[in-house]
C-alpha cells in the first residue's frame, strides 16, 4: 500500500474514533441527565426538543452548583411540619387562604434551604428539580391549581394544591432526593 493509502486509512480510523467518542459522550450526558432529573428530563425535551432540553437542563445543573444549599436543622424541620398541620386545619374554614399559606410555607422552606427567592418561579422550580425532580412537577401543578381557581374557589383544585404542596414540603424539609 502506498503512503497516501496509509494516510487515508489512518485518517478514516481517527475520524471513526472521534465520531464514536462524540456519540459516547452524548449518550453518557443523556443518561446522566435522565438519572439526575427523572421526569423533569422528559418534560424539558418534550417542550423544546432533545438538544435544547438537554442544554437547558445542563445549564440549570451548572446554576445549581453555585447555590449554597444546606439541610434544615431538626428544630426548623419540626417548625415547618407544625406550621403545615396548622395550615391543614385552616383548610376546612378557608380553603383558598390555606392553599395560599401552604404555597408560602413551601417557598419559605426553599429559601431557608438556600434556593433563590421566587422572583422567577420557573427558574426556581428548575433549580429545585436538580435535587427533587419528582416534586418539582407537583410544585408547578400546585401553583397552577391556585391560579386556576375561579371566583368562588374550586375546593377540589385547592385540595389538589394542598396535596401537591404537602408532597413538596415533606421532600424539601426532609432534604432527600425524590427520584
Amino acid at each position: 500500500m502506498t503512503t497516501w493509502g496509509w494516510i487515508v486509512v489512518v485518517v478514516a480510523v481517527v475520524v471513526a474514533f472521534v465520531l464514536l467518542a462524540a456519540l459516547l459522550r452524548i449518550r453518557m450526558r443523556r443518561t446522566h441527565l435522565k438519572e439526575r432529573f427523572g421526569t423533569e428530563y422528559y418534560r424539558a425535551v418534550s417542550q423544546v426538543g432533545t438538544g435544547a432540553g438537554e442544554r437547558e437542563l445542563s445549564e440549570v445543573e451548572r446554576q445549581h452548583e453555585d447555590l449554597e444549599l444546606r439541610p434544615l436543622p431538626n428544630a426548623a424541620r419540626d417548625r415547618y411540619l407544625d406550621e403545615w398541620r396548622q395550615v391543614e386545619t385552616r383548610f376546612v374554614s378557608d380553603p383558598r387562604e390555606a392553599a395560599r399559606s401552604a404555597e408560602r410555607l413551601v417557598e419559605r422552606a426553599l429559601e431557608e434551604r438556600g434556593y433563590p427567592a421566587a422572583d422567577d418561579a420557573e427558574r426556581r422550580v428548575g433549580l429545585v428539580s436538580v435535587d427533587h425532580p419528582d416534586v418539582a412537577e407537583r410544585y408547578r401543578h400546585g401553583h397552577a391549581m391556585l391560579e386556576n381557581v375561579d371566583g368562588d374557589g374550586s375546593t377540589e383544585n385547592l385540595r389538589k394544591a394542598m396535596l401537591d404542596f404537602r408532597a413538596v414540603l415533606e421532600d424539601v424539609v426532609q432534604g432527600r432526593r425524590a427520584a
